[in-house]
């Protein structure tokens, strides 16, 4: 198991006079940050600001240096053996709309999602649908059972140009087997994307091995800074793609009639680069590897078991996804039946410290199709602990025994789909609005605090 001396890298779950330490349970959704990241990003500003590439003076040659072993770091951190093909973006959906738009396409190719892709998967693809005349097919996951190889063999009869699924759901944290999946579909001719946003910062990949050809991450979710993610991509794919940018630093020449593009990764790199924040992606990277990915899948298996177990009895808790928390383990997704699931994360938060996610996640078509408003989201990383586990589940059996059930409109089961748009506000509305109303007994439902305690 993780050291629990290891929180104290982490600023914000420190403990300081008057003030709570939080019980952070929103990874899945951006990651806290060490202080060695901190640290490295400041570096940065402070002992060498300059501009890689451009310049021969020692701050530009530092800044290169260290911007080009932050590649190389994160092609041995993915699996890549060719770091050229490691291009640096703002984030995931950045990568996966440069390759979404930067392949070309024939009318009528088609392009194969899951059923509860993030919109950054999704999206892309129906405007391409719309502009470019491809065809967007859906292929649908069981809610509570393995991947079903032959469904998708199925999808694939027919020809697909790019199978674009995710690696590790944000909706309820299983995993797909990518190697399997990109073995198939590259006997059908078909190029494979991966989301990896909630893989990479958990598990050990090599994305060579799985013969995969795309594979998208931020590195916010990975104890990085944000603004900063990775486009990994393979050498005779990443050939295909059409950059979505151009100017300065991707071109080897120009005049005034014409130019000429730079080789990968540098031609999808347009203008001044994000230095700061890939050096501080690299100390991440670094910070992982010191940990190592089997000991944080341990660490989040363990507390979504506890997590899982204790609340197994209460019947009008519904958990999203595997039962099994193996199968999940970074992320516990439920929904509390009579209860909005903004309320009850505002009832947690306000009333237990526990920050978790309420909505849809960013899967509003999964969430639509099935006339859901949302559900709750927990999400576990390396520096939580079994005590960040037994508040939430504190917090949890609280809320339900000061709401009573409903057997009417429920979070679980609601009466009518909600209207497409946005997650709903803090404190939207509610079938049991007295979980806003309903005081909890106490603001300090665990026992580190501001007062100085250990963390056990």
């Amino acid at each position: 198991m993780i050291p629990e001396a290891i929180r104290a890298d982490f600023p914000a779950l420190r403990s300081e006079p008057g003030r709570t330490v939080p019980v952070y349970l929103d990874s899945a959704c951006m990651s806290l940050v060490p202080s060695p990241v901190l640290r490295a990003m400041e570096e940065y500003y402070g002992d060498f600001p300059g501009c890689a590439g451009r310049s021969l003076h020692r701050f530009a040659e530092e800044v290169g240096r260290r911007y080009e072993g932050a590649r190389t770091a994160f092609a041995r951190w993915l699996g890549r053996r060719d770091a050229a093909g490691v291009v640096f973006v703002r984030n995931a959906t950045e990568a996966l709309n440069l390759v979404a738009q930067g392949l070309t396409y024939a009318p009528g190719d088609r392009i194969l999602v899951t059923d509860r892709e993030h919109n950054s998967n999704l999206i892309v693809w129906q405007r391409l649908a719309r502009e470019r005349g491809v065809r967007l097919d859906i292929l649908p996951l069981p809610d509570d059972r393995p991947f079903d190889g032959d469904a998708f063999e199925d999808r694939l009869r027919g020809g697909v140009r790019v199978v674009s699924f995710f690696h590790t759901s944000n909706l309820d944290g299983r995993t797909l087997p990518i190697r399997e999946i990109t073995e198939r579909a590259h006997d059908r001719g078909a190029l494979v994307l991966f989301d990896g946003c909630q893989a990479a910062p958990h598990l050990r990949l090599d994305l060579d091995a799985a013969g995969v050809d795309f594979y998208a991450i931020s590195a916010h979710k990975m104890m990085g800074p944000t603004g900063m993610g990775v486009l990994a991509a393979a050498p005779g794919p990443i050939a295909e793609l059409r950059p979505l940018l151009l100017g300065g630093e991707t071109v080897e020449w120009s005049t005034l009639t014409d130019h000429a593009l730079r080789p990968p990764p540098h031609r999808f790199e347009a203008g001044l680069q994000n230095y700061a924040g890939v050096i501080g992606a690299h100390a991440a990277l670094d910070y992982l590897a010191r940990v190592g990915p089997e000991a944080i899948v341990a660490q989040q298996e363990s507390l979504n078991r506890r997590v899982s177990r204790a609340l197994d009895g209460e019947r009008r808790v519904r958990v999203l996804g595997p039962p099994d928390p193996a199968d999940r383990p970074s992320v516990f997704a439920f929904a509390l039946e009579g209860i909005d699931p903004h309320d009850a994360a505002l009832f947690l938060d306000e009333g237990h410290h526990v920050m978790v996610r309420s909505g849809m996640h960013c899967v509003h078509s999964w969430y639509e199709r099935r006339g859901l408003p949302g559900n709750v989201r927990a999400s576990f990383y390396l520096y939580n602990d079994r005590h960040d586990a037994d508040a939430l589940v504190a917090g949890i059996e609280e809320l339900l025994a000061r709401v009573p059930g409903a057997t009417g409109t429920s979070a679980a089961k609601p009466a009518a789909a909600p209207r497409p748009g946005p997650d709903r506000p803090r404190g939207a509305g509610s079938t049991a609005a007295a979980a806003r109303s309903a005081r909890p007994r106490h603001r300090a439902a665990r026992g580190r605090a501001a007062s100085g305690a250990g963390s056990g």
